[in-house]
């Protein structure tokens, strides 16, 4: 964070997503890469990121959840602020629209890292499935998602998700 915003020729924000959220909160040691999205672009940030993911051996793509499933109209102000370094601030992508994204993918991981985010209290079953309906009229401009079949797997999950939350006495 720091060496891009040393090259940031202006301001602009970073929103981390994935593996990348996982591990800054936790809950992994490590990852593949680190899934981004500039928005506001800092200009001079794609020389900063080629430079870096190359010293540093490491896979940097622009992936957010709003190029998977529709985005809500507020996922900038519900992204959690991490830093600010110089004139660019750093952010964590909306974590229900992140969630959402990796249910719908439904690797292993993902799954590992919903639960994770239900886990730390980052997300809960309410918000995921509220966001889940404000982003449905959307899933229409997404051919490759089958919405009814999103709805199960956003429930199939809460329900296993709810099975292994402690019993209140």
């Amino acid at each position: 964070m720091r060496e891009l915003a040393a090259a940031a020729r202006s301001p602009g924000k970073v929103y981390f997503t994935g593996g990348a959220t996982a591990l800054l909160l936790g809950f992994r040691q490590q990852t593949i890469g680190i899934d981004l999205k500039l928005d506001p672009e800092p200009e001079g940030a794609f020389e900063a990121i080629a430079a870096l993911k190359d010293r540093l051996e490491l896979n940097v793509e622009l992936a957010s959840p709003d190029d998977f499933i529709p985005c809500a109209a507020d996922w900038r102000e519900r992204s959690r602020h991490i830093a600010s370094v110089g004139r660019v601030e750093y952010f964590h992508y909306d974590f229900a629209m992140q969630a959402l994204a990796k249910l719908e993918r439904g690797h292993t991981q993902d799954l590992e890292d919903v639960a994770s985010l239900l886990r730390g209290g980052f997300v809960s079953e309410e918000e995921l499935r509220a966001r889940f309906a404000q982003i449905e009229p959307g899933l229409l401009r997404y051919p490759a998602i089958d919405a009814s079949q999103f709805r199960k797997k956003l429930e199939d999950f809460l329900a296993q998700a709810g099975s292994h939350e402690p019993k209140q006495k």
